[in-house]
């Protein structure tokens, strides 16, 4: 059975406060975007087969070993309360870049859960789907709704929200930067905004560029700069709002959608144009 993983975007994130337990409250939107990696598991069957899971990966590189990976420490979560699960082989390709603020690696182990629960008709409920997702990520429990969100808490307190955006298309950038998304907090001074996002994502689009802020943004653009050259680019190309998504390091630019940019970008970037279909 396969299944396709999509990435988000984060429309505006502000950093309210940091918590007792070392991490932050925050507030921002997520928004789904059909840009998606490609899972596979299929069961295995044969009595000689001495694991019980093995993961291949293709496509774009990701760090770490494969059991750091946020499918397998998913299937290890279910395993522990469904030991009948039997041996499986799983397939991810990559097209999502990783460390991007995209929440590539959070959409892989969500929908290997949906996955699993389908495959082996597990009926998991919502409130269990939440536990695991809490588990494995601040932003995951966001893919179990896949639909705009706004995000409290560390991100995972949502709200469903509506975003108009019909009328518009995507470029998303990646300069190839992995961004270490504790540094990046480490390098934020929270504040509480005077302006809600929710309330700003509710005005048309164009007024998003004097009041909807990434407060990683600053920080991030000091460090890399050509990552701030990336959001100029696109504004210069037409962009009706561009940000930088998440900790970074990915750049997003909401075009209307008759206008074609005009981009040109290093060789060795990631860039795709997307359009704001239903997933």
């Amino acid at each position: 059975m396969i299944i396709f993983p999509n990435c988000k975007i984060n429309l505006g994130l502000n950093i309210i406060r940091k918590r007792g337990d070392g991490f932050h409250d925050l507030e921002t939107v997520f928004y789904p975007i059909p840009v998606c990696d490609v899972l596979e598991i299929i069961p295995v069957h044969d009595e000689a087969y001495n694991n019980d899971l093995s993961l291949s990966v293709n496509g774009m590189t990701i760090e770490g070993s494969k059991e750091d990976n946020l499918c397998v420490k998913a299937f290890r979560l279910l395993k522990k309360d469904f030991p009948q699960l039997p041996p499986i082989r799983m397939y991810l390709y990559k097209t999502i870049p990783a460390g991007a603020g995209l929440g590539g690696g959070s959409a892989d182990a969500v929908f290997t859960l949906k996955l699993l629960n389908n495959l082996f008709d597990l009926k998991l409920s919502w409130e269990q789907y939440f536990k695991y997702s809490t588990k494995l990520g601040s932003d995951c429990a966001f893919f179990i709704i896949n639909e705009p969100c706004f995000a409290k808490g560390k991100g995972e307190i949502l709200d469903r929200v509506n975003v108009d955006l019909r009328f518009y298309k995507f470029v998303l950038v990646n300069p190839n930067i992995r961004i270490h998304t504790a540094n990046a907090f480490a390098q934020t001074t929270p504040a509480v905004p005077p302006i809600s996002i929710k309330e700003i994502i509710q005005q048309p689009v164009n007024n998003w560029r004097d009041s909807l802020r990434n407060d990683f943004e600053e920080s991030t653009f000091t460090q890399f700069p050509e990552i701030r050259k990336i959001k100029d680019a696109l504004y210069e190309a037409g962009a009706t709002y561009a940000s930088m998504s998440g900790s970074g390091s990915s750049v997003y630019g909401i075009f209307e959608k008759e206008k074609e940019p005009h981009l040109s970008f290093p060789a060795h970037y990631y860039v795709r144009k997307v359009n704001t279909l239903p997933l």
